[in-house]
């Protein structure tokens, strides 16, 4: 494996030992959580501060893990002097990266409902803008299509704004119970949607090749499912 190759398995590297640990733990102590207030069984009082914190965490690391896979794909999809837009271009999308990274920390330290409101878009917004970009692979743009519901990217998405609603709501839902409804079946969303994630992502992987081996595999016919005939004289 080149050096390329190691870059495009950082994200589900991250995925794995970071982002689904902390989806258990914060599972499990949301479970708590709601027994505790429903006074089914005497568990600490710390069970609720604690899946509020680890949550934090989790919304914080699947927008870095989600802004890594892009950032990686975006920069090492082509060599670097075959980059559309050049200099120009690449200087913008890292002021979007920034911008967003920066927004994110805003996001974290900021207290007032409005602020919060507006930075959360702000980092979805970042994430939405890299991913638009034309080196970023999507099954389908497309919503009336099975193939746009299989799309390991538009579920990764989907799921970033989820945490980032938990992420900027977390004060309201921790004292209105309609927000701690909704919060609720937001989250019930994004398990699922976090465990769609571990399939598709399994299955784009066995379809990424390595570096060495792109030029020959592309040139495959995937609707047909064939590939050019190999010359066996050629050198191996």
């Amino acid at each position: 494996m080149a050096g390329v190759d190691w870059l495009w398995i950082l994200h589900p590297f991250l995925a794995v030992v970071l982002v689904y640990p902390l989806v258990g733990v914060v599972v499990r102590l949301a479970v708590q959580t709601r027994a505790r207030r429903l006074q089914k069984q005497n568990l600490p009082v710390t069970v609720g501060r604690d899946h509020s914190d680890l949550g934090r965490w989790l919304a914080a690391a699947v927008v870095i893990v989600v802004l890594i896979a892009l950032s990686v794909v975006i920069g090492t999809k082509v060599p670097v002097a075959e980059f559309k837009g050049g200099l120009g271009r690449a200087i913008q999308l890292l002021l979007v990266l920034v911008g967003t990274i920066v927004s994110l920390l805003a996001l974290w330290r900021c207290k007032r409902p409005g602020l919060r409101l507006a930075f959360s878009l702000i980092t979805w917004a970042g994430v939405l803008g890299l991913g638009a970009q034309p080196e970023v692979w999507r099954l389908s743009d497309n919503p009336l299509t099975p193939a746009f519901w299989q799309s390991h990217y538009w579920a990764g998405v989907g799921v970033t704004g989820l945490m980032l609603f938990s992420l900027g709501a977390r004060a309201e839902i921790l004292r209105d119970i309609r927000m701690r409804r909704l919060h609720v079946t937001a989250n019930v969303l994004a398990a699922l949607l976090f465990l769609t994630q571990g399939l598709t992502g399994t299955r784009d992987l066995l379809e990424i090749p390595l570096g060495w081996q792109k030029s020959t595999i592309y040139a495959c016919d995937f609707n047909a499912k064939t590939c050019p005939s190999l010359d066996p004289n050629a050198q191996p």
